[in-house]
């Protein structure tokens, strides 16, 4: 029993570190620790330090690819899994899309027809004027978009101004090399507007809000949720079917507008020629005289004259 004991002594004694040894590499570390403090750092040990990390640096990256490598295989099919599946609705989109095209050619020539069998004249399409904004006038009361195209340009005071998804508002401060665009969001805009669906009417209201709402609606309203709204043109202020934005129900059951135009930010925008219809009272025809009525004039200045 002694003998076992002694034995496993022995074998303790074997892997224990010396008192001295240990002591050592205590007060070491305590100094080690101390001088790595940014005040107290030693220039000598700060330059091993950074030649150990400049020798160790490309062993660990060399370690670490095999790991890294393991570790992005994962993610790597799943990005190929994702980018099939992606791909697989883009096809059926295509193909959706081109048979939409289709259609949508198929409706050109028939409305061609029409338009020929019952003598329509299209409104000739003007040249639209692209501008830059500038600046962004918007505050707590007052919504505007400054851009820089003005009368040089073509610009007039009501032109419609759009961006690439929808209409934004119209001028209506015109200088000479730029122009203040209303924003449809401002207190005073005012738009008649309609549901492209159902042909429902009503007039875009601005609140200085995100959503501009939808008033002077009829007590039961042909709307739905996701409606698009556009222009009817019936305020004679701007050309009918413009884009405005999808009709929703806000908290309080009114109906407002989540506008196309917020879709990105506004940078470029085009504005529209557009001349309102003129009134005929402006402008009349005077009226033709007839045959015989002319022929008495002409008889009476011949028995009046010299």
């Amino acid at each position: 029993m002694a003998q076992r004991r002694s034995g496993r002594w022995q074998a303790d004694d074997g892997v224990r570190f010396a008192p001295a040894l240990t002591v050592a590499c205590i007060v070491i570390a305590i100094v080690l620790a101390f001088l790595d403090r940014p005040d107290a750092r030693v220039q000598p040990l700060a330059d091993l330090r950074a030649a150990f990390n400049d020798f160790a640096a490309p062993v660990l990256e060399l370690a670490a690819r095999p790991l890294r490598g393991a570790a992005n295989t994962g993610p790597w099919w799943r990005s190929q899994l994702e980018l099939a599946e992606e791909n697989r609705q883009l096809r059926l989109q295509v193909s959706e899309l081109r048979a939409w095209r289709d259609v949508a050619l198929s409706l050109q020539e028939r409305n061609a027809r029409y338009r020929e069998a019952l003598n329509l004249q299209a409104p000739a399409g003007a040249e639209r004027i692209t501008a830059w904004a500038v600046a962004d006038r918007s505050n707590a009361f007052v919504r505007s978009q400054l851009v820089g195209a003005g009368a040089e340009s073509g610009v007039r005071p009501g032109y419609p101004a759009v961006n690439v998804y929808g209409l934004i508002g119209r001028t209506v401060d015109v200088g000479r090399t730029s122009s203040r665009v209303l924003l449809l969001t401002d207190l005073n805009s005012r738009v008649a507007v309609m549901a492209d669906r159902s042909n429902a009417r009503a007039l875009l209201l601005g609140d200085n809000t995100s959503y501009p709402r939808l008033d002077f609606l009829s007590r039961d309203p042909d709307l739905v949720e996701g409606d698009r709204i556009v222009t009817t043109g019936d305020d004679n202020v701007l050309p009918r079917g413009l884009p405005v934005g999808q009709a929703f129900l806000d908290r309080d059951g009114r109906w407002r507008v989540a506008l196309y135009s917020d879709a990105a930010p506004l940078d470029l925008v085009w504005i529209w020629p557009f001349e309102p219809v003129a009134d005929p009272d402006v402008d009349p025809v005077p009226l033709p005289v007839p045959v015989d009525v002319q022929a008495g004039a002409l008889a009476e200045d011949g028995e009046t004259g010299p």
